[in-house]
């Protein structure tokens, strides 16, 4: 199994970063091959210049800023993509919103047609999400309408054509004991281990793996 995990914090040291951590070692003692994305210490510019850097006729990447074109050949790389994220503002940072905008394309991960629905080209793939938050669960149900779930999960990776296999999130962190933290530490490693152990997604054609 190939995985991606994107760490969808912009500080080092965070809680969200101790999560990745567990899953990365849980996912790699089960023998996956994990690549990670740290936004906290990825440079990669966040605006796009111009369309054209939203955009990859055909999956051609060569015209973009060779840091954004790397992060996308990870994308397309990996079979299952897991996103790990606090809730901030009701949705989630600006640096994941900014990562997912220049890596997201249009002819990478989905395909415009006219008249009609786009093509998925991350169908036969999967996802997990991950999100921290401090506000109570019915808060965030009721008030902000989850506005997170349905933003990377459905208007993003579900619009792209990924399968969510799972969406965790752990609440109330800012007021979790130490022995909280380490019973999601422990949940998130066993995340990690059972996504490992399932098998490969097939690869779309519209979305070749470089060699």
């Amino acid at each position: 199994m190939r995985i991606l995990v994107v760490v969808g914090h912009p500080l080092t040291g965070s809680f969200t970063h101790a999560l990745a951590a567990a899953y990365t070692q849980g996912a790699r003692s089960a023998g996956a091959e994990v690549r990670v994305h740290d936004l906290a210490v990825t440079p990669f510019p966040h605006d796009p210049a111009s369309r054209a850097d939203l955009r990859a006729p055909d999956g051609d990447t060569t015209h973009l800023d060779p840091a954004v074109a790397a992060l996308v050949d990870d994308v397309r790389w990996a079979e299952h993509l897991v996103v790990l994220h606090p809730q901030w503002w009701g949705t989630y940072p600006a640096v994941l919103k900014a990562y997912l905008d220049r890596v997201m394309l249009s002819g990478v991960t989905f395909r415009y047609r006219s008249g009609s629905l786009p093509t998925r080209l991350m169908q036969g793939r999967t996802a997990r999400t991950v999100m921290t938050m401090d506000s109570p669960g019915l808060w965030n149900r009721f008030a902000y309408r989850d506005a997170a779930g349905a933003s990377l999960g459905r208007a993003t990776l579900a619009y792209c054509g990924y399968r969510l296999t799972g969406r965790t999130t752990f609440a109330k962190v800012r007021f979790s004991s130490p022995e909280q933290r380490t019973r999601w530490l422990a949940t998130t490693a066993r995340l990690g281990t059972r996504d490992a152990a399932r098998r490969g997604a097939s690869r779309p054609s519209a979305a070749p793996v470089p060699a």
